[in-house]
């Protein structure tokens, strides 16, 4: 294995990339990660076209390194405000509504915006480099992303997926275990059937595919990035470690969550977002499973996003989405620079 084809690939000096937070990316962490020599990423989930070409001009102005953008492909089961009846998911979490003196939402046009728009702004403000998760856009946008000069990274939780992608054009892989934080990004099969650890499934990837592999899921430090390079993959992603560290967006609660969950533990839960998601369980988590009334996604996400808005501005842990993978017990810096120089000193 060689270091050298993903850093050469990338425009990096160091093969460590930073997860991209949907919600919670920041551009102090994305260009920090960046200006220490590794693959700052930053999360456009639910960001409309304006607010791309924003985003990624911070980004240039906070950093002449390289950089990724991530966002996420439409699968197709995506439902549209018109064709879900929400009273009953709205029913489920009305104690959590009155918790911050929230009225039930009136239903939004649309629940996320045009990927068709997105992916425009992205190559029109052309990135260095763009990952995907659920999967890869059609090949007529993989063109475009190519033709743009714009590096492809797709992510993959099974080795049938990772094949997939491969095949799709990526230009490289995330091989993310099932210890990651965050929703689990299975495509082609439901994700409670794609539950790989990172031991089993890096190697795999690497044995399958021809293109360089990152490894994801429960690194957060030299050991684990040790690991990974004995598995034969050729970076790491690393995502938990990085979000509790002061430069990251996640709320004090969210920071406070990974420290606790090393001890705590995490669960996969559908009930934030209508897709499988690992986690800290909270009262948002127990009251919604408890009403066995969670909306498809993405009409879960946004039901709960309105009462998480409000816990967000106002620290109630309680009531927000606490993504955390299960390295979190290894997270342990409060600073970004600290955690790329304990993850560097395991390459």
């Amino acid at each position: 294995m060689t270091r050298q084809r993903l850093t050469d690939l990338l425009g990096v000096q160091v093969p460590i990339a930073l997860g991209a937070f949907g919600g919670v990316s920041s551009v102090e962490l994305t260009a920090q990660v960046s200006r220490l020599g590794g693959l700052g990423s930053y999360g456009l989930y639910g960001y409309d076209a304006a607010r791309i070409s924003e985003t990624i001009g911070a980004l240039r102005a906070a950093t002449t390194e390289p950089f990724a953008v991530n966002l996420w492909v439409p699968t197709g089961d995506e439902v549209r405000p018109e064709d879900v009846d929400l009273d009953p998911a709205l029913a489920a979490a009305e104690p959590l509504f009155d918790t911050v003196g929230v009225p039930r939402p009136q239903l939004p046009a649309a629940f996320l915006p045009d990927f068709g728009a997105q992916i425009a702004a992205v190559i029109e403000a052309r990135p260095p480099v763009v990952s995907f998760v659920f999967g890869l856009p059609e090949p007529a946008v993989m063109n475009r992303l190519q033709k743009a000069g714009i590096r492809v990274l797709g992510t993959a939780t099974t080795v049938e997926e990772a094949v997939h992608v491969a095949r799709g054009g990526a230009d490289a892989i995330i091989a993310t275990g099932l210890e990651a934080g965050g929703h689990r990004v299975s495509f082609l099969r439901p994700a409670e059937e794609s539950l790989v650890g990172t031991f089993a499934l890096v190697p795999q990837v690497v044995d399958a595919v021809d293109v360089p592999v990152l490894a994801a899921g429960g690194i957060a430090d030299r050991r684990g990035v040790a690991a990974a390079r004995a598995l034969g993959a050729e970076g790491v992603l690393v995502g938990t470690a990085f979000l509790r560290t002061r430069q990251s967006a996640a709320s004090n609660a969210h920071r406070q969550a990974i420290a606790d969950a090393g001890a705590a533990g995490t669960v996969l839960t559908r009930a934030m977002s209508g897709r499988l998601s690992r986690g800290v369980r909270n009262r948002a988590v127990e009251v919604l499973e408890s009403g066995g009334q969670v909306a498809p996604f993405p009409a879960q996400n946004w039901l709960t996003g309105q009462f998480r808005a409000v816990a967000n501005r106002e620290g109630i842990g309680e009531l927000q989405s606490l993504w955390v993978g299960q390295g979190a017990g290894l997270a342990r810096y409060a600073d970004a620079a600290e955690v790329f120089a304990e993850l560097r000193a395991g390459l």
